[in-house]
């Protein structure tokens, strides 16, 4: 499949906000249970508005997937049935409920928790919302896997841990020993899901054969012409016309920038002095390294209709 950019950022960018939103949440629900000091009002204050700017980054990236960004609105026409639809409905409550809760600590509202609860549901919602718009597509067998959901769910809140790590490390110290041993474990989960699914989807078959598409039974069958004198909407869409081997070292980046850089650099984050500076950079390469997933996670799947469209003369 093509890659489109603009779900490459919606995906991402919303998948780090729910993940901090539940990290957020999980501090206070630790705190009020008595395991661990309360931290301060501008600990969350500042966390929900990351999420909330995360949010609202990712899906003004959305807007751009649009043929007729005017008639956006329509989207949520077929909730009932369509997945994208409640997509649609589940990103606005979301940016809703996480601005509720930093609003209410703002204020110091008695029932932040509550909030905040609330919040976590409609980012798991969201979760599945996003997962299932490809785990539902039978006809990808990379994307028809419940690995789909898992990976979304993993890298979201490795995402949002790293980074609820470094907002504590600024305005919450005592949390950075809590929450980087947290992400460092929401980083290495991550990375067995995604090698499992990686493994899983290399062992696949195509369910169609040319045999099958053209009802020729020749086992020597072969194709020399797609047919076209000049590119088709069926290539651009549904190919991303890459080479084998940029499909290997994008995989190799995102592995490393997603993975081993972010683990190793949390984990010295989480006790060096300079522990903000390092934070940092951890979130902004475990960033790049999950554009470069989700940007394999569009390209590995193999549309049916390549079998004939992707061969050029």
């Amino acid at each position: 499949m093509r890659p489109p950019f603009s779900v490459v950022f919606l995906t991402t960018l919303c998948g780090a906000a729910q993940g901090l939103l539940i990290a957020l949440v999980a501090m206070e629900l630790a705190a009020a249970a008595g395991s661990l000091a309360m931290p301060s009002q501008g600990f969350f204050v500042a966390g929900a508005g990351a999420a909330c700017v995360l949010g609202a980054l990712g899906l003004f990236a959305s807007f751009f997937h649009l043929g007729h960004p005017e008639r956006a609105w329509r989207a949520i026409a077929m909730w009932r049935t369509s997945w994208l639809s409640r997509e649609c409905l589940a990103v606005p409550a979301f940016l809703l409920l996480a601005f509720l809760y930093g609003l209410a600590h703002a204020l110091a509202f008695p029932y932040t928790l509550a909030v905040g609860i609330v919040g976590v549901a409609a980012a798991a919602v969201l979760f599945v919302c996003t997962a299932m718009i490809y785990a539902c597509l039978r006809f990808l067998q990379e994307w028809a896997s419940p690995f789909t959901l898992v990976n979304f769910v993993l890298l979201g809140c490795a995402s949002g841990f790293t980074l609820a790590t470094l907002i504590a490390a600024v305005w919450a110290a005592p949390l950075v020993v809590v929450l980087g041993p947290c992400a460092c474990v929401l980083i290495a989960g991550s990375c067995m899901s995604r090698m499992a699914s990686l493994a899983r989807n290399a062992r696949l078959h195509p369910k169609s054969t040319l045999q099958s598409a053209t009802g020729i039974r020749s086992d020597k069958l072969t194709q020399k012409s797609q047919g076209f004198t000049s590119s088709s909407f069926n290539m651009r869409e549904f190919f991303h016309g890459k080479s084998t081997a940029m499909l290997a070292t994008v995989k190799t980046a995102f592995v490393l920038g997603a993975f081993v850089i972010p683990f190793i650099l949390v984990m010295l984050g989480s006790t060096a002095a300079a522990s903000i500076a390092v934070l940092a950079v951890a979130f902004v390469v475990q960033y790049l390294g999950l554009l470069a997933e989700r940007w394999f996670f569009f390209a590995e799947a193999r549309h049916p209709q390549n079998l004939y469209y992707q061969r050029a003369a």
